[in-house]
């Protein structure tokens, strides 16, 4: 009998190993750099004993460990992490937009479409229902998935901050494949994309502190971050980042999910006074404090980029933590009324005119019911 349970015992491992690497091995877990990038990426000053590092150490957990986060994550006690209703969004049709129109188009989340000084770009596009590997993890609230590749125009520039799957989506990148130019990215992601089958010629990946010039004189910087990247249990084999985009007229800083630090204030000292700030506000967490802004240090990171508006990305399509759906909006409003500062809420698909101070919104979350999960 004994031997039989051992034997028993000895199957379903072999069984769940076996079905454990099958299924990482899917295409949408992308691939880890190797060969002549992972010799390039040994050459920048930010990798160090095998993995990118923060220019301040960053402990990923805050006096927690793995069980507590998966614990707050299935049980989300005390929180109401979902809304009962459709968010509300609007149909606009992208690509009836005028391509010299300065205007932003939020998709929920971190992924928006940027059009300025007559270039288009796209950031961390995710339209995919969910925003993990596993689809019953990370679903979209009702309402957020209204776009699909089909509605994107062409795009000049794909830029992407970091590999995490909110950020970094195989089945909405794979479908506008055809739809890309250029794509920008942080040194180590350019092993996805190859390995997803983009053309590695129109790839370009950079480390900190970077600059590459585009068309229309204008130039795109990389910036530091404070964050971490991977899409397996190996972390920080890519390297994360924010951008700032400089262009004759505009100075638009397009944020990373980053912890507060001092690397904000030396961006601001370089580049300020920032025009439009598109900063991480939401999914924060104690258990994991230094990776991620609370709305009061969004509110610092704004002052300390000398952002004349902001736009409070992170939030409003996804749960990946335990604060209440709502809860990043509310603050990120009321702490920028506080201090006069002009923070933009638009709906999802809403067109933005940013250069357009007189354009107001309305705080269309305090109307959607909500539960707990």
């Amino acid at each position: 009998m004994k031997r039989k349970m051992t034997i028993s015992i000895l199957l379903i491992t072999i069984l769940i190993t076996i079905s454990a690497y099958v299924f990482i091995r899917q295409s949408q877990f992308g691939k880890q750099p190797s060969g002549e990038l992972m010799e390039l990426i040994k050459k920048s000053p930010n990798y160090k004993g095998g993995k990118f590092q923060n220019i301040t150490p960053t402990p990923f957990l805050t006096n927690s460990s793995f069980l507590k986060i998966i614990r707050e994550l299935t049980k989300r006690t005390g929180g109401r992490t979902r809304p009962t209703n459709e968010i509300p969004a609007v149909k606009t049709d992208l690509k009836a937009i005028n391509p010299d129109e300065n205007i932003f188009v939020w998709f929920g989340h971190s992924s928006y479409l940027l059009q300025t000084n007559g270039i288009r770009f796209l950031i961390d596009p995710v339209l995919s229902s969910h925003a993990s590997p596993i689809s019953f993890f990370g679903k979209a609230f009702k309402g957020t998935s209204l776009y699909v590749a089909d509605d994107i125009p062409y795009i000049d520039y794909l830029l992407i901050t970091h590999d995490h799957y909110d950020h970094l989506d195989y089945k909405t990148l794979t479908a506008l494949r055809n739809k890309i130019d250029i794509i920008i990215c942080p040194l180590g992601v350019s092993a996805h994309f190859e390995h997803w089958g983009f053309d590695k010629n129109k790839i370009f990946e950079m480390d900190w502190n970077e600059t590459i010039p585009i068309e229309n004189q204008s130039t795109l910087h990389t910036v530091t971050a404070r964050h971490f990247s991977g899409r397996t249990l190996k972390r920080n084999q890519t390297l994360w980042t924010s951008y700032v985009l400089q262009t004759p007229a505009f100075k638009i800083f397009m944020g990373c999910d980053s912890g507060y630090g001092s690397h904000f204030a030396d961006i601001g000292r370089q580049f300020g006074p920032i025009d439009l700030a598109f900063l991480e506000n939401g999914q924060y967490n104690k258990m994991w404090q230094h990776v991620h802004a609370f709305p009061e240090e969004t509110i610092k990171i704004a002052q300390e980029l000398q952002a004349k508006q902001i736009m409070p990305i992170h939030s409003g399509k996804f749960s990946i933590s335990s604060h209440d759906w709502d809860e990043p909006l509310k603050r990120i409003t009321e702490l920028g009324d506080s201090i006069h500062l002009r923070t933009l809420t638009p709906k999802i698909g809403e067109i933005i005119y940013y250069a357009d101070t007189t354009q107001h919104f309305t705080k269309w979350w305090e109307s959607i019911g909500q539960k707990a999960k």
